[in-house]
């Protein structure tokens, strides 16, 4: 992101969408591009951690598909 555009972090301390000048970096997640998108940052981890563990690939818990493709 250029440093003319706004950025937008989601706080884990204060669950909360902040600005650049904001809580510390280790803190929060982001940078996102809108307020809105920030403000979706924990639903988005999930999303992520779900399909990573559901991953063939990334997970030997899980099976691979019976015809092999990957």
């Amino acid at each position: 992101m250029r440093d003319s555009e706004p950025e937008y972090w989601y706080c884990l301390v204060h669950n909360t969408v902040e600005g650049r000048e904001g809580c510390r970096n280790a803190d929060r997640l982001g940078p996102y591009s809108s307020a809105e998108e920030a403000s979706r940052a924990l639903e988005k981890v999930q999303e992520r951690n779900e399909a990573w563990e559901n991953d063939p690939v990334w997970n030997d818990d899980v099976e691979p598909p019976a015809d092999g493709a990957q």
